[in-house]
């Protein structure tokens, strides 16, 4: 249970009325479409560009989480459309990759959890058994993309998908098999600093990492700050749904890493923590994702420090946020990697931030 002073309670509630406002318009506006990047403040459309893309599941989540928090019918219907349309992801097979928990734990899954549609059940276990097919138990690690032997923190955000497959058929395969690529991520991915590596490349026949990469960060040892989040985010709902200590321990040391380096810029979050200092590139999508882990961290401790952090990191939002009725987008200012050097939207800051505001609201579901 979070507890929130009276004005911080007043600026949620004021927050939230905003995102009501302008996802119950996206809910009829974009419920056809799979919305990924906005340009001007118009979304393209992932549906017509690429059906398998990773971030095809945020809008559908995101129209879950405000159906459970208002029982508006619009957003269940939007979110019904985004779980239809996915379908077709299915037929494109060789495109698929370890994403699917993204997809389909987003949408099918949490369809599932609230409405109890067996075909969205279906559909959440189809995604559960591909996702523990690209395990490689040798390497003790799932793949994350068809043509290299690699794997990502984002990983560790898809995996809660196992878990759930474990719990609904009373299989402990999906639960080992999440486990064991935990636990690589845990011994590969987190540095001693409790910063995060983004890409590593594994030996195929032992548990061995052979060389990391830069990946979406800035080079080679440096800190990616969406990396630091999903770390931050993921080994805590690996603690959520194992009640491991190890994954509560590494989620607080990434956390610990995210807000120092974070509090060093006002809390307005570096694209990469270890950027040159003349840059100024920043990723509020990194900011919300972390605010989400570490209000987790602060249920699971009781300690009220991890509270403040997230809020601090939400506040220094304020000045992007968008709820115009002209543009699609909420959440300014994201940035898909250090390398591409443009601050953009993506959707899945939009789903972040929602999901985030809900947490502080002390919102019963958990999509994951």
């Amino acid at each position: 249970m979070i507890e929130l002073s009276a004005q911080e309670k007043a600026w949620v509630s004021l927050i939230f009325e905003k995102l009501d406002k302008k996802l119950g318009r996206s809910a009829v506006n974009l419920k056809d479409t799979f919305p990924f990047i906005a340009e001007n403040g118009k979304y393209n459309d992932m549906l017509k560009e690429d059906v398998t893309w990773w971030t095809n599941g945020f809008f559908g989540g995101m129209m879950w989480l405000m159906y459970n928090e208002t029982h508006k019918e619009e957003y269940k219907i939007a979110a019904e459309r985004q779980e239809e349309l996915l379908d077709r992801a299915f037929e494109v097979y060789d495109g698929l990759h370890h994403d699917v928990g993204f997809m389909w734990g987003l949408t099918a899954k949490a369809n599932y959890a609230l409405t109890g549609n067996k075909k969205s059940r279906v559909r959440a276990l189809h995604a559960a058994n591909f996702l523990s097919a690209r395990a490689n138990i040798r390497g003790k690690y799932i793949k994350a993309w068809p043509n290299k032997d690699y794997t990502i923190v984002d990983s560790l955000m898809n995996i809660p998908l196992l878990y759930w497959a474990s719990r609904e058929i009373k299989d402990d395969r999906y639960t080992y098999v999440a486990l064991m690529h935990a636990d690589s991520v845990l011994k590969h991915h987190l540095r001693p600093d409790g910063s995060v590596v983004h890409i590593a490349v594994h030996n195929t026949q032992k548990d061995e990492v052979t060389e990391t990469l830069a990946g979406q960060g800035y080079r080679v040892g440096s800190a990616w700050s969406r990396g630091q989040s999903w770390a931050v985010y993921g080994f805590a709902l690996s603690h959520i749904h194992t009640g491991e200590k190890r994954y509560l321990d590494a989620a607080i040391k990434a956390a610990d890493y995210f807000i120092k380096e974070a509090a060093k810029s006002d809390y307005k979050v570096l694209t990469d923590f270890c950027q040159p200092k003349d840059v100024d590139y920043i990723d509020t999508s990194a900011a919300v994702c972390a605010a989400c882990g570490i209000i987790e961290i602060c249920k699971a401790t009781g300690d009220k420090s991890y509270l403040d952090a997230a809020l601090k990191i939400l506040h220094a939002l304020e000045c992007d946020l968008d709820f115009s009725e002209e543009n699609e987008s909420i959440l300014q200012n994201c940035m898909i990697s250090y390398g591409h050097g443009k601050q953009l939207h993506h959707i899945y800051a939009d789903f972040f931030l929602c999901e985030a505001i809900l947490k502080l609201k002390n919102s019963d579901f958990l999509i994951w």
